[in-house]
C-alpha cells in the first residue's frame, strides 16, 4: 500500500459515513446512500482497496464512532437485529472490488453490465447474511425468515436497483480518473 491507497481508503471512509447520517427512515431499516457509495467505491478502487475501507468503516462504528445510519455506533449496534447488514457490506466490497480487480480491462457497456451484476451478487450477498442474522438475533422464535424478508429487504429492493443502475454507470465514467488496483 502507498500513500494513494491509503488516501483513497480515507476518503472512502468518509463517505461511508457521510451517506449514512442521510436517513430516510421507512422500515426496520433505513434507507441511506451507503450502499451507492460502496458499490461505487469497490467499483472504483479494487478488490484490496474497497475491503480495507469497509473494514476500517465497521471497525469505527464498532468501537463507538457514530459512522452507522442516525448517527449512531458501538458494539450494541452491530449486535442488534440489523447489524448483519453492516457486516454484510464486506460482501459488497469483496464482490464488487474482486470483480472490477478482474474486469478492469472491460470497458463500455460490457464493463457497466459486468459490473452491475457484481453489485447485485454482493446486495444478494449482503441481504442473505443481514436477513439470516435478522431472524437469528431477534431470537425466541419471533421473527421468521419470511418475515425478516418483508421487513428488511423487499421495501428497499427499488431503491437498490436505482443504485446499482447509477452506481455502475458512473463507475465506468469515473474510471479513468482512478487507477484500479
Amino acid at each position: 500500500m502507498n500513500a494513494r491507497d491509503l488516501g483513497y481508503i480515507a476518503m472512502t471512509v468518509t463517505l461511508i459515513s457521510a451517506s449514512a447520517w442521510i436517513v430516510v427512515p421507512i422500515g426496520e431499516i433505513p434507507v441511506t446512500l451507503q450502499t451507492a457509495v460502496l458499490f461505487l467505491a469497490a467499483g472504483l478502487l479494487g478488490l484490496k482497496r474497497a475491503v480495507f475501507a469497509t473494514l476500517a468503516y465497521v471497525l469505527l462504528g464498532l468501537i463507538g464512532v457514530p459512522v452507522f445510519a442516525g448517527f449512531t455506533g458501538g458494539v450494541s449496534k452491530i449486535v442488534s437485529p440489523t447489524g448483519g447488514y453492516i457486516l454484510g457490506f464486506l460482501a459488497i466490497a469483496f464482490a464488487v472490488g474482486g470483480a472490477s480487480s478482474l474486469l478492469k480491462s472491460q470497458t463500455g457497456k460490457r464493463r457497466v453490465l459486468y459490473l452491475a451484476l457484481a453489485m447485485s451478487v454482493g446486495l444478494l450477498l449482503c441481504y442473505a447474511l443481514g436477513t439470516v442474522w435478522f431472524v437469528l438475533v431477534s431470537g425466541n422464535g419471533g421473527v421468521g425468515f419470511w418475515t425478516a424478508l418483508t421487513l428488511c429487504v423487499l421495501p428497499y429492493l427499488p431503491f437498490d436497483i436505482v443504485k446499482i443502475c447509477l452506481a455502475a454507470f458512473l463507475t465506468v465514467k469515473l474510471s479513468k480518473f482512478v487507477k484500479i488496483a
